[in-house]
């Protein structure tokens, strides 16, 4: 009996085939395979569960009339998949979008049948220069970094997946994150770590669409060993994307394969966000990255003016590190927007000449000097030590530099 309703099956089959073009039913329909009708309900075989939505999204009406035709009008259809590879115990059955009720897992059901693709070595899409060693810490990164190398060092560990870093712009996201995948492959270079933003993500699975490739798209993805992707806002608004992303999502964690995101906010403030997804961001570790403070800053200029072969000193280092407050990423921009005003005006490095620097990179502070800075200005320009201004001592240098400091306090304040 079932021989003939697999033979009905692959009528329907073929009236398909000659409805839609031939990309399209090796895409979604080749892929398909009979199980079995029982009491009015087909139960069919697909890749995944993902297949099994978009098959719905996109032909339920053509399907759903040949099996009337082909089969009756009384006829229900459910789809089959493996939720993890190799594990037969975890397979379930979905209803359609027709009414239809879930069914357990069959007794003695076998593994999943499709094998994985093979595929080519791929460019991780890594920066070089984003290593863990060129990395500054202070207490604004350190819980976020401290957690990014536990991940480097061993992958298999699953106590921070998914990890989820998140802050303001400019704050070392991207270099943390791509710090990570660097000692991945440092450790193992066979293996899979691909760094992608969020919004490239977006284009190749529009372009997928276009093309037809939706499974191309998600095998590939599903291949990853480490996914890395940053900016996960951008997905805010757009469903299809983050309907795609969740089933990669799930098939990677499902499969003990490591995540790791960026965003410029918290989970729970990504409004547009599914609820499922963001529900899975939040089941690993959230990791915040705070604006650099003031020792930060400095480290970050300390070791982009010694890469850049730069001499800086301190009241310049200084100066820039208390005027650009909010982004590492502008600091080392500034190191060489200096560099290139000191080259092509042969002027020596000083602190007028990054004032102007920053004055077309930057808004300038109100307060561009604290009160530690203008005790140290002074004493060094009196050539005395800090300490010896707030003394008792009469000295006329003492003195002076003590009358200095009240000045430019009231000056700057």
């Amino acid at each position: 009996m079932q021989e003939e309703y697999s033979k009905k099956w692959d009528k329907c089959l073929e009236i398909i085939r000659d409805i839609i073009p031939a990309e399209q039913f090796k895409s979604w329909f080749s892929p398909l395979t009979f199980l079995r009708v029982e009491n009015d309900v087909l139960t069919i075989y697909c890749p995944t569960e993902f297949f099994a939505e978009q098959l719905e999204e996109r032909y339920i009406n053509v399907l759903g009339k040949t099996l009337k035709r082909v089969f009756g009008p009384s006829i229900r259809l459910i789809y089959e998949y493996p939720i993890v590879a190799d594990d037969p115990s975890s397979k379930i059955s979905v209803g359609s979008a027709h009414p239809s009720q879930a069914v357990k897992p069959m007794p003695g059901a076998t593994s999943n049948p499709f094998k994985e693709q093979i595929v080519e070595d791929i460019d991780s899409q890594l920066n070089p220069d984003y290593t863990f060693e060129n990395y500054c810490i202070s207490d604004s990164n350190k819980v976020a970094r401290s957690i990014g190398e536990a991940i480097a060092n061993d992958p298999k560990l699953q106590t921070f997946n998914p990890l989820f870093v998140f802050g303001p712009c400019g704050v070392g996201k991207t270099h943390l994150i791509q710090a990570i995948g660097i000692r991945i492959k440092e450790r193992n270079p066979r293996a899979r770590v691909l760094y992608i933003t969020a919004r490239l993500f977006e284009s190749q699975y529009t372009a997928a669409v276009q093309r037809s490739k939706v499974n191309e798209f998600i095998n590939f993805y599903q291949s990853i060993d480490t996914l890395i992707i940053d900016d996960i806002q951008d997905f805010i608004g757009k469903d299809k994307t983050q309907k795609t992303f969740y089933h990669i999502f799930n098939h990677l964690k499902q499969n003990h394969r490591q995540l790791i995101m960026s965003s410029d906010c918290c989970p729970s403030q990504m409004e547009g966000m599914q609820d499922r997804l963001l529900s899975r961001f939040k089941s690993g570790m959230t990791a915040q990255l705070e604006k650099p403070d003031l020792d930060l800053r400095r480290d970050v200029l300390t070791q982009k003016s010694l890469r850049d072969g730069l001499s800086l000193p301190r009241e310049v280092m200084d100066f820039i590190a208390s005027n650009v407050t909010e982004s590492i990423r502008e600091l080392e921009g500034v190191v060489v927007s200096l560099l290139a005003h000191a080259t092509f005006l042969d002027k020596d490095i000083s602190v007028e000449l990054a004032r102007r620097v920053l004055s077309n990179s930057v808004k300038l502070n109100k307060r561009t000097v604290n009160f530690e800075t203008i005790a140290r200005q002074v004493s060094a320009f009196y050539n005395i030590e800090t300490d010896q201004i707030f003394t008792k001592s009469r000295k006329r240098e003492v003195s002076d530099a003590r009358q200095m400091v009240m000045y430019l306090a009231k000056h700057f304040p």
